[in-house]
C-alpha cells in the first residue's frame, strides 16, 4: 500500500506575545541567533518545519513595543500604532524552558530586522505573532530535496531534524563563505552541497547552477525551496519544467527580494 503523500494544513489560534531577549549568539560571521523567553510562550505551537512567525520590533526612538489584538479576521491595530514587522522561521522552541530561538541572517545593507538583531541585548523586548498556520509535509517520500540560502537555514535544519533514519535528503545551501557553514544534524542519510556567493555577480543564481550539476535520485521526492525571489522562481521552473517534478510536490517560497525591504511569498505557479 502506497503512503499518503498529501500535505495537510493546521491552523492554531492566533496569538501575540511580548518576549524578552535571554541570549544572543553569533554561530557564524553573518548570523545572529537570538533566544527569546517569557511566560507568554505558554501554548506556543509550531508544527511545520517552514512555519513563520511575525516579529514586531520596538519603536527605534521611543523603545515602545506595540502589539495588536487577535480579531476574527486577523490582527486588529489601535490607530497609529503599527510597528515594523518581518516574517521569520522559528529555529527552535523549548516548551519546558519556554524559550524560542530565532536566527537572523546579517547582511549589508540591512533592513530594520537586521539592524535590530545586530545590536540586540539581553533584556530587550520583541513581539511575536503566530504562526497563523502550519503545513505538515509527510516524511514518507522516496527522498527529499531542500534548496535555500542562509535565510532558509532554520527551515532546512528543522526539516532535517524531523526526518527519520530511513529517509534520504539532498541539500543545497547558499552562504557567503565556508565560515558561514553550520552543522545540519539529522538521523536521515543527508548529502549537503554548500554554495558560496562571496564576490559573485549579484544577478547570478548559484543555487540553480549547483542544482543543475546534481544528478537527482530516482523515485518520488518532495522539493522545498526558500531563497531570493528571482532565484526561487528559477529553481521552481527548473524542477517543474525540466525535471518534470509533480508541482504538487514542489513548495517554493520567496524569502526576500533584491531591492525590497520586506518580501515573502509562496510561489504556487
Amino acid at each position: 500500500m502506497l503512503p499518503d503523500l498529501t500535505s495537510r494544513r493546521v491552523r492554531p489560534p492566533l496569538r501575540f506575545r511580548s518576549l524578552q531577549v535571554r541570549d544572543v549568539q553569533h554561530p557564524t560571521p553573518h548570523l545572529a541567533r537570538i533566544t527569546l523567553a517569557g511566560d507568554d510562550l505558554e501554548g506556543f505551537v509550531s508544527l511545520g518545519f517552514d512555519d513563520h512567525v511575525k516579529l514586531f520590533f520596538p519603536d527605534p526612538v521611543t523603545g515602545i513595543l506595540a502589539l495588536p489584538t487577535a480579531g476574527p479576521e486577523g490582527p486588529v491595530w489601535p490607530e497609529g500604532t503599527r510597528p515594523t514587522m518581518r516574517d521569520y522561521t522559528p529555529h527552535h522552541f523549548d516548551p519546558v524552558g519556554r524559550t524560542l530561538q530565532i536566527d537572523f541572517a546579517l547582511h549589508q545593507p540591512g533592513g530594520p530586522a537586521t539592524e535590530w538583531a545586530a545590536q540586540a541585548r539581553v533584556g530587550e523586548t520583541l513581539g511575536v505573532g503566530g504562526p497563523r498556520g502550519s503545513l505538515i509535509v509527510p516524511t514518507e517520500f522516496d527522498w527529499h530535496l531542500l534548496v535555500g540560502d542562509d535565510t532558509a537555514l532554520p527551515a532546512i535544519a528543522r526539516r532535517l531534524a524531523e526526518l527519520p533514519a530511513a529517509a534520504h535528503a539532498e541539500v543545497v545551501v547558499e552562504v557567503d563563505s565556508p565560515a558561514d557553514c553550520l552543522p545540519l544534524p539529522s538521523a536521515a542519510e543527508v548529502a549537503v552541497h554548500w554554495v558560496y556567493r562571496s564576490g559573485a555577480d549579484p544577478d547570478a543564481m548559484p543555487l540553480l547552477d549547483a542544482l543543475r550539476r546534481i544528478t537527482l535520485r530516482s523515485g518520488v521526492f518532495h522539493a522545498w525551496v526558500g531563497c531570493e525571489s528571482a532565484q526561487a522562481k528559477a529553481v521552481r521552473a527548473y524542477l517543474v519544467g525540466e525535471c518534470l517534478v509533480n508541482p504538487q510536490y514542489v513548495r517554493a517560497s520567496s524569502y526576500w527580494r533584491r531591492g525590497s525591504a520586506d518580501a515573502h511569498e509562496t510561489l504556487d505557479a
